[in-house]
């Protein structure tokens, strides 16, 4: 391609996202993200040169004005998530609402601005961070499991819609990562979180954002061109159950 990319990133001001942003930056592409974290976004966009966007993913007329003012994009990466640890019978339809609302309703809305742009084009790159709980279901996360397996299922239709057009589109499933997410559970709950978070896993460790961006960049690059329709795990092998 004779120009750089344009990247895209949905929650990208810390964890993952960042980690993602950061591997983009690296790879040479343009890169803009968005996230509700304004500071954090800020600071991060000032490092690596990136258009930052402070808007909530749930906000359909603030996500297309972005669009239309920042795009169009070559790559998409929606990685805005938001979890709660509950079971499902003390959970309610506002937790179910809003848990599908960030995990799932808003991977329509960026996707759905995107392709057509794609599609004009002849070729781009939609990666989807999912959760190997959409995959394995998660005990404590009903919801979420169920907002990450429509991702899953979102993702692979897509890649069967627009492979006509060069668009590939893949998910990536991580496990037991050590964000800021999990960190301030661990700092909440004790080590046996990190304990029981690492029994999880084969390589009995937690990953890091930088291990999932790797991926992520490789999926968003022309090298992919062959990869889609894909669910890729970076869990440390938690997909294979325990040793």
């Amino acid at each position: 391609m004779a120009s750089a990319s344009r990247a895209l990133i949905t929650g990208g001001a810390k964890g993952i996202g960042a980690a993602v942003c950061r591997q983009l930056a690296r790879d040479g592409m343009i890169v803009a993200f968005c996230d509700r974290d304004a500071p954090s976004g800020r600071i991060l966009a000032d490092e690596i040169g990136a258009n930052f966007a402070p808007i909530d993913v749930t906000d359909d007329q603030a996500v297309a004005s972005w669009l239309e003012a920042a795009g169009p994009f070559d790559v998409l990466v929606n990685n805005a998530g938001v979890d709660q640890h509950a079971f499902f019978t003390d959970t309610n339809r506002a937790d179910w609402r809003r848990l599908l609302a960030v995990n799932l309703e808003a991977t329509f809305s960026f996707t759905h601005g995107v392709l057509p742009h794609m599609q004009k084009r002849g070729y781009g790159r939609i990666v989807n961070i999912a959760s190997e709980a959409g995959r394995l279901g998660s005990k404590g996360g009903a919801v979420y499991a169920a907002a990450k397996a429509g991702v899953l299922g979102f993702t692979r239709s897509i890649a069967r819609e627009n492979a006509r057009f060069g668009v590939t589109a893949n998910a990536v499933l991580p496990g037991p990562i050590c964000t800021p997410m999990v960190e301030k559970a661990i700092e909440e709950f004790g080590e046996k979180v990190r304990m029981d978070l690492e029994n999880l896993t084969l390589l009995r460790r937690l990953g890091t954002p930088e291990e999932v961006a790797a991926v992520v960049g490789f999926l968003a690059s022309p090298a992919a061109s062959f990869v889609t329709g894909e669910a890729i795990g970076v869990s440390g092998g938690m997909g294979c159950g325990a040793a």
